[in-house]
């Protein structure tokens, strides 16, 4: 019988990642992030796991290899999505963060654990704005220098069994042989195979389901009148748009419906908010619930989350997460390769 895969999972959120690697066949045997309501629900959902809630910059990688009894070479896989808002176009346009954002630089933490751990494979996934940042080009050049070939690829979450368009930057290295990236898959998924079947909030007793929503009555004539199935705001004419829409000709797809029929938008930490996309259910009167937004991130509708801190850092929760399906595709690619990988063992530290 083959060993057992293991992995580590960096800036682990509420486990969208970590879900995609055990569906792939790894054991992910630790996780870390500074996020108390993230930790709390990766917890939950990921029992086998030890959960580090810490800045990971004051995490010591070699206590961390001793606690996990790990010398370095013996990890199968490093993965992680380092914190991606301050390099996100529409936050750098809004002025909301940029790329000195201090966050930007945990992207070379992750190098930091490579150089400790020395995982015979890594996979990194981030927004396509990195892919001109200097520090990934410093962490490319860390991975050459300790003997990783690597690819670097902008993939659309929809081309890998995800019911959502969604670019994202994947970073794949391997010691000794040059990681292949998952094949595209022909067949999309829609947002009526995700959530059509689902059961109304009004009938749930999911907290992440069925959660009360009080919208004032100007916006919910508003939300009444744009049509099923896909319909934008912009079809009622400007007499019928709000005020602050009026004056600002971007984003067109506030207050818009998903469509059954066509792959949601991005899902966003604005996700539960018809004022920040389109994400209007396609029938119903209000807004995707929290337990849909998830869905059409790819979790189970087991998937438990704590709401301790109210919806809206849920929300964040799920919109800043790795789609599992999406993770799970290029894990698994990774997964069969891992024997072509070469393990790297150090001298023994001297006394």
């Amino acid at each position: 019988m083959a060993s057992v895969r293991t992995a580590v999972d960096l800036f682990c959120g509420c486990g969208g990642l970590s879900l995609g690697l055990r569906r792939a066949g790894f054991r992910v045997i630790a996780a870390i992030d500074s996020d108390a309501i993230s930790a709390s629900t990766y917890a939950r959902n990921h029992k086998q796991a030890l959960v580090l809630q810490r800045d990971i910059r004051d995490v010591d990688a070699d206590s961390m290899m001793d606690t996990l009894q790990l010398e370095p070479g013996d990890l199968d896989l490093l993965a992680g999505c380092p914190p991606c808002q301050g390099f996100s176009t529409l936050r750098t346009l809004n002025g909301g963060r940029g790329v000195d954002d201090p966050n930007n630089d945990l992207v070379l933490e992750f190098g930091r654990f490579v150089e400790a751990l020395l995982p015979k494979a890594i996979m990194m996934e981030n927004v396509p704005g990195l892919l001109t940042d200097y520090r990934l080009t410093h962490l490319q050049e860390r991975l050459d220098g300790l003997g990783y070939a690597h690819a670097v690829r902008i993939r659309d979450a929809a081309q890998f069994g995800v019911p959502q368009r969604r670019r994202r930057l994947i970073l794949l290295a391997g010691r000794g042989a040059t990681p292949r990236f998952a094949p595209r898959r022909s067949r999309r998924r829609t947002v009526g195979g995700a959530i059509r079947r689902l059961a109304s909030p009004a009938r749930s007793k999911d907290p992440a389901h069925n959660y009360k929503v009080h919208r004032a009555k100007r916006v919910m004539s508003l939300i009444r009148r744009i049509p099923k199935d896909g319909g934008s705001r912009t079809s009622l004419g400007n007499d019928a748009q709000l005020e602050c829409h009026k004056a600002f000709d971007g984003f067109k797809d506030v207050y818009g419906r998903m469509s059954w029929a066509g792959p949601a938008p991005t899902i966003t930490g604005g996700c539960i908010n018809p004022s920040k996309g389109r994400f209007l259910h396609p029938e119903a009167d209000r807004a995707i619930t929290l337990r849909e937004a998830a869905m059409l991130q790819g979790f189970p509708s087991t998937y438990k989350f704590d709401l301790s801190r109210g919806r809206y850092t849920v929300a964040q929760l799920i919109g800043n997460a790795f789609p599992p399906r999406f993770a799970e595709q290029h894990a698994r690619t990774l997964y069969l390769q891992m024997g072509e990988f070469a393990p790297r063992k150090t001298p023994d530290k001297q006394c």
